[in-house]
């Protein structure tokens, strides 16, 4: 049992019968009335975003979530398929709990956050930037560095990134799996 002085960033809570992931949160403070604690919550069983204010002290009811290393094997008709890194154990997930699915290499190493209480995955982290192989570009030309123009590229996964035009085919980038970008060119 905790209570909202406890609230903190990434927190799980279980709220109505769901679970959400705190995204930002806050306290407001009037000369009359008692403080409210305030929070934007993500869901992690649903699609939902939602906003809920407490008294201050109110009860809630964090989840304990475990971090775990998987690798991804394959996607076919049951979803995507990940191994667990110790136990070899194997896990078919949907493509709605994987953050980043366009961005998934075979073999590729993630997150899984397990619900301890029930043993249920309940999402799965691409790492913050992952390196890319990029497949295909249009050639850019010599000194085309000057201004912060953008190009479509694809990368080996089959997912476009803008990028600018001194990238090629062939060539190495980092790309930030939360927004999409292209980070800086890799040297191998």
């Amino acid at each position: 049992m905790a209570n909202t002085s406890d609230i903190s960033r990434g927190m799980i809570i279980k709220l109505d019968g769901s679970l959400y992931s705190v995204v930002e949160f806050g306290e407001n403070k009037t000369a009359r009335a008692a403080a409210k604690v305030w929070a934007k919550l993500k869901g992690v069983d649903n699609n939902r975003s939602i906003e809920k204010t407490w008294n201050s002290g109110d009860n809630i009811y964090p989840v304990r979530v475990e971090k775990r290393a998987y690798q991804f094997l394959y996607k076919d008709d049951t979803g995507y398929n990940f191994m667990d890194n110790e136990t070899f154990e194997q896990i078919a997930l949907q493509e709605n709990l994987v953050d980043a699915p366009q961005f998934l290499k075979d073999g590729q190493e993630v997150s899984v956050l397990i619900n301890t209480e029930t043993e249920q995955p309940m999402s799965v982290e691409l790492p913050d930037k992952i390196v890319m192989l990029v497949t295909y570009t249009e050639p850019g030309l010599r000194g085309d560095t000057a201004t912060r123009t953008l190009k479509p590229a694809t990368v080996e996964t089959g997912a476009t990134v803008s990028v600018p035009l001194f990238v090629n085919e062939g060539e190495l980038i980092r790309v930030n799996t939360k927004t999409g970008e292209y980070v800086e060119r890799v040297k191998e």
